[in-house]
């Protein structure tokens, strides 16, 4: 049997040094900045740490849309968001059940299931063209306005932080963070994808899942390492974010850029998969999120590695 090259391990390593570190960082510093605008936390991490966590995301999907193949941005992207989702709450899931207000995040979840339906209309005649990427901008800018607007709304009636933040130190932590956040994603598919393929592991299954999981490192740190420090509407915010900037900004700004062939036996498993994990995070009328919940995501994403592996196996045949 062969053996990994020692640098392949190296850099899985350090990939996880660098995340726990940046981890801490980023967190710190998305307290911070709450802190410091006096806004509630959920809407610092639907918003701003959403959006962060997903810029390897945006590049990717950016540069491809530039070259030509506005398809690895979408696939990118639409995998991603079930990694977030499936796998990542999946996870957090397995330390116990989280609290997520159904009042606070009525209109997320709500956009979060429309989104994967909207894309698959628009993907029904096999392309998604400029002003249907337009459209999906246009619905993202609208929920952003309305999120910051809330954010401003709860600023008027948030007393004072009782110790004062720096907004300088809170900025330098959580870009830190995310550098180290992103650097350690890299590190991680470089090395994964190494060990992968001395063992003889086929590069579609590695795109489908190491990659998945090394663009989604961000996200998954963030909330495992909240979900630990008690701060559960964090890692729920920035999951239904990430969600929406995924499927709504960087999906948009790929099919503004360059139209995208999407066959819907390419796209489907990700968007049934996607929808049923987004479904499966809805909490039930005690507000709760259980850990069968977590049990039940896991075994979507299974389902999800599994439906795009055969996929991608039929399609290379």
């Amino acid at each position: 049997m062969p053996s990994p090259a020692s640098g392949d391990l190296a850099a899985i390593g350090a990939a996880v040094v660098l995340a726990a570190v940046g981890g801490e960082a980023f967190l710190k510093g998305v307290l911070g900045i709450a802190g410091w605008l006096r806004v509630p936390k959920l809407i610092v991490a639907t918003t701003l740490a959403a959006i962060a966590t997903s810029s390897p995301e945006l590049a990717v999907s950016t540069i491809a849309a530039l070259s030509g193949k506005p398809e690895i941005g979408l696939g990118d992207a639409l995998g991603s968001n079930v990694v977030n989702i499936a796998l990542i709450l999946g996870l957090a899931l397995l330390f116990g059940p989280i609290r997520a207000g159904r009042r606070e995040l009525g209109r997320d979840f709500g956009l979060a299931l429309a989104t994967p339906l909207l894309t698959l209309w628009f993907a029904a005649d096999g392309v998604l063209s400029a002003h249907e990427g337009g459209f999906l901008l246009v619905v993202f800018a609208v929920w952003l306005l309305v999120t910051l607007r809330a954010g401003a709304a709860a600023r008027d009636t948030a007393p004072p932080a009782a110790t004062p933040v720096r907004p300088l130190i809170a900025s330098v932590h959580g870009l830190c963070g995310l550098l180290a956040l992103v650097g350690a994603g890299r590190l991680f598919v470089s090395g994964a994808s190494g060990v992968g393929a001395t063992f003889g592991v086929d590069a579609y299954v590695i795109g489908a899942t190491v990659v998945a999981i090394g663009t989604s490192l961000p996200e998954l740190v963030t909330v495992l390492l909240a979900r630990v420090r008690g701060h559960d509407e964090i890692g729920i915010g920035t999951l239904l974010g990430s969600n929406l900037f995924n499927g709504l900004a960087i999906v948009g700004v790929a099919s503004s850029l360059h139209p995208i062939q999407a066959p819907l036996t390419e796209v489907a498993a990700a968007i049934v998969f996607g929808l049923a994990a987004v479904l499966l995070m809805v909490p039930n009328h005690a507000g709760m999120i259980t850990r069968s919940r977590g049990l039940a995501l896991l075994a979507t994403y299974l389902g999800f590695v599994l439906a795009t592996v055969a996929a991608g196996r039929g399609q290379f045949s």
